[in-house]
């Protein structure tokens, strides 16, 4: 797949909305909109973008069709340690369901329907964003212990588990793992603590050999009717991780990001209480980031 030849043949302006199609439509998320295809879901990416849990007014050209393209990428990946959403036959699924759509197949993926768990399953390596901001007020990630004198974007000492609330609206709250056992039960918490932890090793695996260092992410599952677990939603993407060039790597300050905090860092900038409306974005931090996005998908796909 030449991800560049997908992104020249859909033009210059973003996709923010999903043209009308003749399924129900279930779900309308910040990047996503989800139809009922009966016994499955039909799931597709615009290109929106969200900061700070706003949708901003202005989306990333082609950010839809690259967050799917990786995690359909990574979902093939991964099968050897967990299930997934993904259906069985799922080009020939997109092609026959979406032939009256073609523009939408890129971006769009066919997915069972499963019970999604109230949690996020998030992964962390490096001490940055949210983590370094609690280590700095706290000494620790939230409850869980480690040693003083770290600085921003230290290698941790051990790969933590740092789950969080999964909010319909408004932001995520983190959990502390008792209470993350609590809400998940221990058989599933233990499933989901265990399954993130080789999915992150590996995911920074193949980061490493793309030139990258996955420094954070989060997972997301959910329960089929006999309690089988299955990863959902998007996977070891930009939206979803922390990518940082592995040559600049530099500990004792923010770096250069393959991802959403490129966007983050520009809005940290204005003067925007993080609430909606959210700032439009100039044309050259859109294009920055697009830019991002599709090298660090290139690199993870090639």
């Amino acid at each position: 797949m030449n991800i560049k030849d997908i992104l020249s043949a859909l033009g210059d302006e973003a996709l923010l909305q999903v043209p009308d199609l003749p399924f129900p439509k279930v779900a309308s998320g910040k990047v996503r909109e989800i139809y009922d295809f009966g016994e499955e879901l039909l799931i597709v990416a615009t290109d929106r973008l969200s900061a700070f849990d706003v949708v901003l007014p202005d989306g990333v050209p082609g950010k839809g069709v690259l967050l799917t393209q990786l995690s359909l990428h990574w979902f093939e990946q991964t099968r050897d340690i967990v299930q997934n959403h993904i259906v069985p036959d799922h080009t020939s699924q997109i092609s026959e369901r979406l032939a009256g759509f073609p523009e939408l197949c890129a971006r769009s993926m066919v997915v069972r329907k499963l019970k999604p768990l109230t949690v996020e399953a998030v992964v962390r390596g490096y001490l940055a964003g949210s983590g370094w901001k609690c280590y700095q007020q706290t000494g620790n990630l939230w409850g869980q212990d480690l040693p003083e004198g770290l600085i921003e974007s230290d290698r941790l000492p051990d790969v933590l588990f740092t789950p969080t609330t999964k909010a319909d609206s408004g932001h995520d709250e983190p959990l502390t793992l008792d209470q993350c056992r609590e809400m998940l039960g221990d058989e599933v918490f233990e499933q989901v603590k265990d399954i993130s932890f080789k999915l992150f090793q590996l995911g920074s695996e193949k980061a490493a050999g793309a030139g990258l260092i996955l420094a954070d992410t989060k997972f997301e599952f959910g329960l089929d009717d006999e309690g089988g677990l299955f990863l959902i939603d998007e996977l070891l993407t930009p939206d979803s991780s922390r990518y940082w060039p592995l040559d600049e790597y530099t500990p004792g300050r923010g770096q250069t990001a393959f991802d959403k905090q490129y966007v983050r860092d520009y809005l940290e900038t204005l003067d925007w209480d993080k609430t909606p409306p959210g700032p439009t974005l100039p044309p050259e931090v859109i294009r920055n980031s697009l830019d991002r996005y599709t090298i660090a998908v290139e690199r993870l796909i090639s």
